[in-house]
C-alpha cells in the first residue's frame, strides 16, 4: 500500500494557536508581558505604515505552501500582507490566506525552541515572504532574515528593510517600552 501524502495539513484552532513546524503540530508559547508589549508596540507602528498598502494582523493564521510542499498553518506574531498579493480575493479569502505574508514578525519568548523558529523562518521564506523579523527582548536585538542575508540591529540602530520601504523605528525607543514606570 502506497503512502498517501496530504495536500494540506489541517489543524484545529487552539489558544494559543497550533502551527505545523518540523513535521509536527506545535502549539505556540503563551506570551508574557514583554512579548505582548513589544507585539503591540511594533504592531501599532506597522499598521500605521501599512495604511493603503495592505493589512497587518496579530496572530493571523496563514496557510503556507512552499513550492512542491504540503500546505500547512503558520501563525506569525505579526504579519503584513500587501493588497497586491491577493488583488482579486474576496473578503473571506483574507481570513486565512493561502499566500505567505510579505513580512512576518516573531517575538522570542523564553520557552521558544530555536529549531522551531528556524523551521518557521525557512518555510516562510520558501513560500514567498520577503522578510522575517525576529525580536529578542532578552538580547535587545532585532534580526531580519530574507532570501539573501541575515542582519542584526541593536542599540543605537534604526530598523529599516527594503521589503518595507519607508518603515523604520529606533531600536532604543522600542526596547525602552519594556521599562516599568510605575507611579509611586
Amino acid at each position: 500500500m502506497a503512502n498517501i501524502i496530504p495536500r494540506e495539513i489541517v489543524l484545529p484552532e487552539t489558544q494559543p494557536e497550533t502551527e505545523w513546524l518540523c513535521g509536527r503540530a506545535v502549539q505556540k508559547v503563551s506570551p508574557r508581558r514583554k512579548h505582548a508589549e513589544l507585539q503591540l508596540w511594533l504592531g501599532e507602528r506597522l499598521r500605521a505604515w501599512a495604511r493603503g498598502r495592505g493589512r497587518v494582523g496579530s496572530e493571523w493564521r496563514f496557510r503556507i505552501a512552499p513550492p512542491g510542499d504540503v500546505i500547512r498553518p503558520l501563525v506569525p506574531d505579526l504579519s503584513f500582507l500587501a493588497y497586491d498579493r491577493m488583488p482579486d480575493a474576496a473578503d473571506a479569502d483574507w481570513d486565512t490566506p493561502l499566500v505567505a505574508p510579505n513580512a512576518a514578525v516573531e517575538i522570542r519568548s523564553l520557552d521558544d525552541r530555536v529549531v522551531y523558529l528556524e523551521d518557521k523562518i525557512a518555510t516562510l521564506l520558501r513560500a514567498g515572504t520577503h522578510v522575517v523579523i525576529v525580536v529578542d527582548p532578552r538580547a535587545r536585538t532585532v534580526v531580519t532574515v530574507d532570501s539573501e542575508s541575515r542582519r542584526t540591529f541593536s542599540l543605537p540602530d534604526t530598523f529599516e528593510h527594503a521589503a518595507l520601504p519607508g518603515f523604520h523605528f529606533s531600536i532604543a525607543e522600542m526596547f525602552a517600552e519594556l521599562e516599568l514606570d510605575i507611579p509611586r
